[in-house]
């Protein structure tokens, strides 16, 4: 095989309708996912939750400082590629 046959290797196609977010913990904890744009980001949160092993319920997710709604999307945030999504454990009361 010559150089100019191996300079010409194919580049990973990326889909424009997919994005990849990571979702940070207070801790550090970093997990990755990939959706689609439209998909909305309740099937990420229950996703985490579910991965993490505790109640969606009981966890906050955070996209620059505002809270994410069940019915946002990438798109309606204007998300962008490798955006990160912040998560805090809810605290009821307090002293």
């Amino acid at each position: 095989m010559s150089e100019q046959e191996q300079d010409q290797q194919p580049e990973p196609q990326v889909d424009p309708n997919t994005i990849n977010i990571k979702v940070m913990a207070t801790n550090g904890e970093e997990v990755f996912f990939k959706i689609k744009r439209s998909t909305k980001l309740a099937k990420l949160t229950s996703a985490y939750a579910g991965k993490v092993g505790k109640d969606v319920n009981t966890i906050r997710f955070l996209y620059e400082g505002n809270r994410i709604q069940e019915s946002d999307t990438p798109d309606s945030l204007a998300m962008e590629d490798g955006d990160s999504i912040d998560v805090m454990v809810e605290q009821v009361g307090g002293r």
